[in-house]
């Protein structure tokens, strides 16, 4: 039985000469913003670029026509025009709801750009490193507006009146009086100061942040109070107001809502099969969460209950795919497995029981279907992946990142736990770990004949010829020594690094 591993990314290309076709791709994308623009709705994601939907999230176009970079971590509107922020190629406006796409940089020093804002005329830009820079007409030129700013990895902008805001990373909020042009760090009581999230609410300003929860300031950042009451999972990512609601998007509890300015919180995510929530936004009753991984959701009564709007929002990060027969398969970061009957044209999940949404390798053994999982172990599907069952016992590390098969042998490569060994389809495990380094990381595992390798990140690559009750080192040669990817064509073996 042949076996095909890899980590896939798609960018989107199909050259003539390089004779790639890009197929339907499973759905459900890492959402890393959201903006609403008369009757569309946009999504910006990690990889995927640019989504327009004119129905509510019902059904998704991609719009990324002249977009060069399709990591996108923010967007706004001002007017007519749509602003993109991309991580490494800066700036993008639209005129026409994304249809066509221009670099707008100049002046842009930094071009990792991860927050935008609109006040009045003036378009600002968080970026990692270079800290704020000002637009005053539409992206066509920039200026660097940072005196003052301390720390330069802006992760979130707001404006109120006024003032302006930057939440930091590490260097918690600053705040300027006159468009960036000079910056005060306002942090008394901001026992946080990793600031994902910034909205203002009146006199009321938010801070979420990562591991502090939401904290309140109702004096323009001079002091902040944490507002965490209910708050189970304080990894803030996400913050929007509607009315006299506030809710918050979380890094695993999914979304939660506040209707006293924070003071007690309430978890609203039935529904929400995604829980890591990095975008919310408004657009009239209804509510949209952007997941990491999962897609967009919709929710028209506060977050009471969750639909998926997926169907052409698609998940670009794909991290193994496996044949079997006419089936293909594909773990995906956030969406789970998908299986397409048709050559890729079209996608259908398939996480029945499969607990973990982060499956980074599968395997086939027969009618046997392992998938591994980033924190939830081993499942099989003897059905092709129409159910899931975990199969973990023995297996002390719940992160798997590699599956191989030989024989009536299971190898799983885990994350600092090494390799371990099943010999009956997973129903116990026993490590095999014996001459790798103490704490392994082992993304990667192939056969060739009877000697199984190892791919370690910091190690190099691994020789076992005894089914891994032992290791030997072959790194000769390995200029790299953190390994990411293996593969056998032959005689010769492949090693793809980091």
């Amino acid at each position: 039985m042949k076996t095909l591993f890899g980590c896939l990314v798609l960018a989107g290309l199909a050259t003539a000469s390089a004779q790639w076709i890009q197929t339907d791709g499973p759905n459900a994308a890492f959402v890393t913003a959201l903006t609403v623009s008369d009757t569309n709705l946009f999504a910006g994601t990690d990889g995927g670029g640019v989504f327009r939907s004119g129905n509510n999230g019902t059904t998704w176009t991609p719009v990324n026509t002249g977009l060069t970079n399709t990591v996108v971590y923010a967007l706004t509107v001002s007017g007519t025009n749509l602003f993109a922020a991309t991580y490494g190629d800066g700036v993008f406006l639209s005129t026409d709801n994304g249809t066509i796409w221009t670099e707008a940089n100049t002046g842009l020093l930094n071009r990792n750009v991860v927050a935008l804002t609109v006040s009045d005329t003036n378009l600002f830009a968080g970026t990692i490193g270079g800290g704020v820079f000002l637009s005053t007409n539409n992206g066509t030129t920039w200026t660097q507006v940072s005196t003052g700013l301390t720390n330069m990895a802006v992760e979130a902008i707001a404006a109120a009146d006024t003032n302006l805001f930057a939440g930091t990373y590490g260097g918690g909020v600053f705040r300027s009086s006159n468009n960036g042009t000079n910056w005060t760090p306002v942090n008394a009581g901001l026992t946080n100061t990793d600031v994902r999230a910034l909205t203002v609410s009146d006199t009321n300003l938010f801070a979420g942040t990562i591991d502090g929860g939401v904290f309140l300031s109702t004096n323009n950042g001079t002091s902040w109070i944490p507002v965490n009451t209910g708050l189970t999972n304080t990894r803030v990512l996400a913050l929007t107001l509607s009315g006299t609601n506030v809710f918050a998007g979380t890094n695993g509890a999914g979304v939660f809502l506040s209707t006293n300015n924070g003071t007690t919180w309430t978890q609203v995510s039935a529904g929400l099969a995604n829980m890591a929530v990095d975008a919310i936004t408004i657009s009239g009753t209804n509510l949209f969460a952007g997941t990491y991984g999962g897609g967009v959701y919709l929710s028209s009564n506060n977050g009471t209950n969750w639909t998926p709007v997926n169907t052409g929002l698609k998940n670009t990060d794909v991290r193994a795919l496996i044949v079997s027969d006419t089936n293909i398969f594909a773990g995906t970061y956030g969406g789970g497995a998908f299986l397409s009957t048709n050559d890729g044209t079209t996608w259908t999940e398939v996480n029945t029981n499969l607990t973990g949404t982060n499956v980074p390798a599968l395997v086939v053994s027969g009618m046997n279907l392992f998938a591994g999982t980033s924190g939830g172990g081993v499942f099989l599907s003897t059905n092709n992946g129409t159910s899931w069952t975990p199969v973990d016992s023995g297996l002390t590390n719940t992160s798997v990142w590699a599956l191989v098969v030989s024989d009536t042998n299971l190898f799983a490569g885990t994350y600092h736990l090494g390799v371990f060994r099943s010999t009956n389809n997973g129903t116990s495990w026993i490590p095999a770990s014996t001459g790798l380094p103490r704490g392994a990381d082992v993304p990667a595992l192939t056969f060739s004949g009877t000697n199984l390798f190892a791919g370690t990140q910091g190690g190099g690559i691994f020789l076992s010829t005894n089914d891994g009750t032992s290791w030997t080192p072959v790194n000769t040669g390995l200029t790299s020594i953190n390994i990411r990817a293996l593969t056998v064509s032959g005689m010769n073996l492949f090693a793809g690094t980091s």
